[in-house]
C-alpha cells in the first residue's frame, strides 16, 4: 500500500464527514487537504487520550509540531506515542498513530506554502489544546468570548488553514483572500458550535461542558447542577440562543462559500456539504431542544443524500444556494454575527 493509498484508507476510519467531502476537491488539493486533516486528527488524538498525563500530552504535542515543521525521527515518535496511547482509543486512531511516518511523508512532499499553512494550524491547535487541558468541568466555559476562543483553537484555525490552501491552489480564489480570511474563523466556529450543541450530553457524561455559563445563568440555569432527566424550559431557552449564534456563523459560512468562484465546483461542494449538514442538524436541535442524546438530533442518511444532491445542483448559482439555505433553516433562530478574530496571544 502506498502512502497515498493509506491516507485514503484511514480517512474512512477516522472521519465520516471528511471522508465524504475531501474527495470532492480537485487534485492535487484533495491530497493536501486530506493530509492536513490527518495531521489535525493526530494532534486531537493526543489531546483526547484519557490515560495520558498532562505533561505527556504537552510533550507529545510539541514533538509532533516539530516533526510537522522540520521533519525528524517520526518512527520513534509513532512507536512511543502508540505504546502510551489508551486502549480506549479507537482501532483507527491506533492505526493512524502507528502510521504517522506515512502521513508526514506526504506532508513534506507538499510545497512550501502548503507546509507552512499546515504547520501553523497544527501548532496553534496544539497550543490551544494545552491551554484547555485540565479545564474541563461541568460548570462550562466562563462566557461567550471563552467559547469563541475554544472554537478558534479546535476549528477556526482550520478555516484559516483551508483558506490558505485554497488560495495557494488558484489565483482567482486568492484574489478574494482578504474577504475569505475575514469569514474563515466564523465558518469553522459555526461547524464546531453545531457539534458542541449536538454533543452536550455525551460531553457531560465524560465530565466536560463547552457551553458559556453566563448565558445559561441569565436564564436561571446552573450548568454545574444540570439534571438531564428533568424538563428545563430555561435551559432550552438558552440553548435556543446558542442555536441562533451558530446559525449566524453558518450564514457567514455561506457568504464564504460564495466567494469561491463558481468554476471551482469541487471546492464549493466541499464547503456546501458540511454547511448543509450543519444547518439541518441545527434545525433538528431547535425542534427537539429537550433531546437527551446526540442520536436524537442526528440527521438521517436520506437527509445527507438529499443535501448532497441539492448542493450539487445549486453549486454554481448564488441565488439557488441562498434559497436552499433559507429553506433548510426555516424556523431556526438566527443572530447576525460579526466574524470573530483570532484570539490575541497572552
Amino acid at each position: 500500500m502506498t502512502d497515498q493509498q493509506y491516507q485514503d484508507f484511514i480517512l474512512q476510519g477516522v472521519s465520516r464527514t471528511f471522508a465524504l467531502t475531501i474527495p470532492q476537491l480537485p487534485p492535487p488539493l484533495d491530497r493536501v487537504v486530506g493530509n492536513a486533516y490527518l495531521l489535525c486528527r493526530i494532534a486531537d488524538t493526543i489531546e483526547d487520550d484519557p490515560d495520558l498525563a498532562f505533561e505527556h500530552k504537552k510533550a507529545f504535542s510539541l514533538r509532533f509540531v516539530a516533526l510537522v515543521r522540520e521533519g525528524g525521527d517520526s518512527g520513534t515518535f509513532a512507536s512511543e506515542l502508540g505504546a502510551a496511547l489508551s486502549p480506549r482509543a479507537t482501532p483507527a486512531e491506533h492505526d493512524l498513530i502507528r502510521n504517522t511516518p506515512r502521513v508526514l511523508r506526504i506532508t513534506h512532499a507538499c510545497n512550501a506554502n502548503q507546509r507552512h499553512a499546515m504547520a501553523r494550524c497544527v501548532e496553534i491547535m496544539a497550543d490551544g489544546m494545552v491551554r484547555y487541558q485540565g479545564t474541563e468541568t461541568l460548570a462550562g466555559l466562563t462566557n461567550q468570548r471563552a467559547m469563541d476562543h475554544y472554537c478558534y483553537y479546535v476549528a477556526g484555525v482550520v478555516g484559516e488553514m483551508l483558506t490558505d490552501l485554497f488560495c495557494d491552489f488558484a489565483p482567482d480564489i486568492a484574489a478574494n483572500k482578504t474577504a475569505l480570511d475575514r469569514l474563515a474563523i466564523s465558518f469553522g466556529q459555526g461547524l464546531q458550535m453545531t457539534n458542541i450543541l449536538k454533543d452536550i450530553w455525551e460531553d457531560r457524561s465524560r465530565g466536560a461542558c463547552w457551553l458559556p455559563r453566563d448565558r445559561f445563568a441569565a436564564h436561571g440555569v446552573n450548568l454545574l447542577s444540570l439534571d438531564p432527566s428533568a424538563s428545563q424550559p430555561q435551559f432550552e431557552a438558552a440553548l435556543g440562543e446558542l442555536i441562533g449564534i451558530a446559525h449566524g456563523h453558518l450564514q457567514n459560512a455561506l457568504h464564504y462559500t460564495l466567494l469561491i468562484p463558481a468554476r471551482h465546483r469541487g471546492i464549493r461542494r466541499f464547503c456546501l456539504w458540511a454547511l448543509g449538514m450543519a444547518v439541518l442538524t441545527l434545525r433538528k436541535l431547535n425542534q427537539h431542544r429537550d433531546f437527551r442524546h446526540g442520536s436524537e438530533v442526528k440527521i438521517s442518511r436520506r437527509a445527507v443524500k438529499t443535501t448532497i444532491v441539492l448542493c450539487n445542483a445549486g453549486a454554481g448559482s448564488a441565488v439557488a444556494l441562498k434559497t436552499l439555505f433559507s429553506v433548510a433553516s426555516i424556523g431556526v433562530p438566527h443572530s447576525d454575527i460579526e466574524p470573530p478574530a483570532a484570539p490575541r496571544a497572552d
